[in-house]
């Protein structure tokens, strides 16, 4: 168990990777009761360090169909907190603002978001080091100068993504640059292809896993993909859970791909979604796996696309091969370059 304690010590070496300093402004954001623990934290953390520190928490969400649409924030019917937060050097999101207009008014303003939701158990096992800062940026430099990304398993995946119109981003658990966005805890690197570059076939196998259903899938689910938009799910019943899921949005675009990328972190756990401390988190664990290729569908807004659809899955994939422009970055999901390996495993 962690103590209010433990979590102001956690929390106040974070902040110091964030590279919080005196003066600086230090808002953390939350709504109704929750994360009250981690705003008090973050707030007494940012305060022995010299900052300004201020919480702003939003009204609890109102009851929803469940469905988890992305992109829809509280802060949407209050522009004037909007501006507010804009005045913050260092915004924490104990809330999970992530593809919403306000976030990214926010970040062009110049400042750094950080997302922190996660269980504090995930946190601490997975606190961000600058090895793992470097590794990411290691593979984000040779996804950036990549035309094509090829993806193969042996379940039948076979597909090619067209890049270069859209950034790579980096997540490495901190934020330390102006305008910056980052998940704590994560080591993913990603990027998307052009909103009609996709072509192929994704088949899911046993182990894989769905987010936000938080689920392993059990049966095959083969995608036709064809020209960047999925046009055909077939298998048992996981493939008619994605059916129904996706259609409730009502929403063509939540048929197109979003972000495709890849783990580094050698310290998540594939059976993560077992684990005690899972509970009340959104999966980062998953998507951070040390070699686990991830697919998602529908926004791409986060990347400057135009598809700001609510209807988002990302699903990590278990021992994929991935190819940048025919040479190999993981086989049979193991990373192969050596400047992202661990440097325990390095030659």
């Amino acid at each position: 168990m962690f103590s209010q304690i433990d979590l102001y010590e956690l929390f106040r070496r974070h902040l110091r990777l964030c590279g919080v300093h005196e003066g600086e402004r230090v808002v953390v954001l939350s709504q109704g009761r929750e994360r009250a623990d981690y705003a008090d934290a973050y707030l007494d953390a940012a305060r022995s360090l010299g900052a300004k520190t201020y919480h702003m928490r939003l009204p609890r969400p109102l009851p929803s169909s469940g469905n988890w649409a992305v992109g829809a924030s509280e802060l949407a019917a209050t522009p004037e907190a909007v501006e507010a937060l804009k005045q913050a050097d260092l915004l924490i999101d104990c809330v999970f603002l992530l593809f919403s207009p306000e976030q990214f008014a926010i970040q062009a303003a110049g400042t750094r978001v950080l997302t922190a939701v996660e269980p504090v158990e995930l946190l601490a096992r997975q606190f961000p080091t600058k090895e793992h800062r470097e590794r990411v940026e290691a593979g984000a430099e040779i996804l950036s100068k990549a035309s094509t990304m090829r993806i193969t398993s042996p379940h039948g995946t076979d597909v090619t993504y067209r890049l270069g119109v859209y950034p790579t981003v980096t997540e490495y658990g901190y934020t330390d640059e102006p305008g910056r966005w980052d998940h704590w805890p994560a080591a993913f690197v990603f990027t998307g292809a052009a909103d009609d570059g996709v072509d192929g076939r994704i088949v899911l196998g046993p182990g894989d896993v769905l987010l936000p259903q938080n689920t392993y899938i059990t049966t095959p689910v083969e995608y036709t993909i064809e020209k960047g938009f999925i046009t055909d799910i077939r298998g048992g019943f996981d493939a008619q859970l994605i059916k129904s899921y996706m259609a409730s949005f009502d929403d063509p675009r939540g048929f197109g791909m979003s972000h495709i990328g890849w783990g580094l972190d050698e310290r998540a756990h594939w059976h993560g979604l077992q684990s005690p401390s899972f509970p009340g988190g959104m999966g980062m664990e998953l998507r951070s796996i040390y070699g686990n290729v991830m697919f998602s569908t529908g926004p791409n807004n986060e990347l400057g696309g135009p598809n700001d659809t609510a209807c988002h899955l990302d699903i990590p994939m278990q021992g994929c091969s991935l190819f940048l422009d025919d040479e190999p970055i993981v086989i049979d999901g193991d990373v192969v370059v050596e400047e992202m390996k661990p440097a325990r495993a390095r030659r």
